[in-house]
Formats: structure tokens, sequence, C-alpha cells
């Protein structure tokens, strides 16, 4: 793991221990100006060049972009993750508190606890040895403490939560012996253990067919109302970020194409890259047209 350039001139901050939730209304995530860079044969090369959002809480921001967009080097930046030679520079504000300018142990009370990140395959992010409820109670004894038998009261109360049946069973059940779409769901309960103030979801709905990603899409939604929690979506694919998203950034090679809210984004693009990726989406209309024979002259 790499770690991460700190911002030039940036202040201490005080410890990520003692932050609170703030006043509605007030900034969640900040981040400017960020650039990721990796060296190359050829010289440093940047994957992230000077992008800067923000997400509130109870928000959403969708960024979207094709593969080696920057999408998911942007999210790993922020929960302190590059792989090895990358160094991110700029600021990345958590409550105030820039990221970039704490230790690796400060992030890893962080991670898990305050971010959370959903990621695009459970199957290789559940390890297949230890039961799914195991596995929940670990991530919560990792940052609470307290004895196995209450951990394990936790992750039955959480897999409930995200409505796996039966979860007093279910519980001691391993990763195989669950579907596709309820494995994300033990993902999705893993990250909300902790009731985080952020959730990162990196592609997490791809490896689904639709019925099953329409239905973790309105999970992820009923789950944010409830905890009010920010959230950072990142996809591919813009049917899906038109369902969650408040806001939407668009990457292309590692820049910022365009950003505004999602009204905005799907009803007036500006960049020619959004409106091509637009463009991209199937429409109802196109296959009723070659239903009809239209298209076929």
């Amino acid at each position: 793991m790499s770690r991460q350039k700190r911002s030039k001139n940036a202040p201490k901050t005080g410890s990520l221990k003692t932050v609170s939730i703030p006043i509605k209304g007030s900034t969640l995530l900040e981040v400017e100006n960020l650039t990721i860079t990796f060296p190359t044969v050829r010289g440093p090369v940047d994957v992230v060049k000077d992008s800067s959002f923000r997400i509130d809480p109870g928000k959403t921001l969708g960024i979207v972009g094709e593969s080696g967009s920057g999408k998911s080097m942007t999210s790993l930046a922020i929960m302190g993750l590059l792989p090895e030679g990358g160094e991110a520079s700029g600021r990345i504000r958590f409550y105030g508190h820039d990221l970039l300018d704490r230790s690796d142990r400060e992030m890893r009370r962080v991670r898990g606890d305050k971010i959370a990140m959903i990621f695009q395959d459970p199957l290789s992010s559940l390890n297949p040895y230890y039961t799914v409820g195991v596995q929940i109670a670990e991530a919560y004894r990792a940052h609470r403490g307290g004895s196995k038998a209450a951990a394990k009261k936790v992750a039955v109360e959480a897999m409930r939560r995200v409505k796996i049946a039966d979860p007093d069973r279910r519980v001691d059940h391993y990763p195989h012996q669950f579907s596709g779409g309820m494995r994300q769901r033990i993902m999705i309960a893993m990250a909300l253990c902790l009731e985080p103030d952020l959730i990162i979801a990196d592609e997490p709905t791809t490896a689904l067919d639709v019925t099953v990603q329409a239905q973790i899409l309105d999970l992820m939604k009923e789950l944010q109302e409830e905890t009010g929690t920010g959230m950072l979506f990142i996809t591919h694919d813009l049917a899906v970020v038109s369902e969650v998203a408040d806001e939407v950034l668009v990457m292309k090679g590692g820049e910022t194409m365009e950003h505004g809210t999602a009204e905005e984004i799907f009803s007036n693009p500006q960049s020619s890259y959004t409106k091509a990726l637009l463009d991209a989406v199937p429409r109802i209309t196109d296959v009723v047209g070659d239903i009809k024979g239209v298209s076929h002259e």
C-alpha cells in the first residue's frame, strides 16, 4: 500500500477519533484539486487530475466514466488505500480534517468506522473459510470491541436490516451458500454495522442481473434515508447513477468532463463526452422501433 502525499503546508487538525456528526447542512467530504500520480518508465503519470467535489450528509454523488477514467483511484485515495507507488496531492477533507495529512494508523481507525466501502465483487471480498456472521462481527469488534456473542447479535441485526430472511440461522452460513444478490446484501450489512458517516460504493451492482440490481439500489436508498449517510457511488452505468445520485461527476482519462446536479447532467449536458455517454444508453423507443421494423429499411 502506498503512503499518500501530505498536502503542502497542511495544518494539523486534531484527531479524527473526536469527530462528531456535524449540524445538518455542513460538508461531510470535500475534495479539492485531487491529483493522483504513479511512476512509470516514461516518467510520472497523473491518473486523476485536479479533481474537486463535495458530499453533504444524506446526499449521493455519482462518479461515472469508462474504465480507466480514475473513478476507483479517487475512492482509494479517500480511503488511504492507493496501490504501491501512488501519490495523492491536494486536499481530502472529512468533517474538515484533511485525510492526506493522516498517518496510516489514524486512517485504519477511519476505514470501516467512519468511512465504509462496498466493493464490486462480494464473492472475492468475503473470505470463503469463515461464516458471514463471523466476518460482519469481526469488522464490528475491530472498531468497537466487545464479546463475540455481542458482536454476533450486531451481525444478526445488520443482516435483518438489509432484509436477509431468517438472519438468526443464516448468520452461520458461508458465502457460497448465498446468491450474488444476497452476498452483496452481506457486504452492505458489513458496511452499515458500524453506522459510518460516508459509504463509498464502487460498482456495487455491476455483477448482478437487472432485477437484483434494482432491489439492491432500492435497499441502499432506503437505508440511506434511514441513517442520513452520505454516499459516493461509482459506476460506468448512467442508468444506475440516474437512480441514486443527487449530483453527478463525469470523468474521462483522469479529468473531470462535467459536474452538476443529476437533473442538469441528464437534461442539459454540456460536455460532448457526456452527450456521447447519454446517446449510448439504450431507450425503449429504439427497441420498439426495431420490433415494428422501423429501423429495417
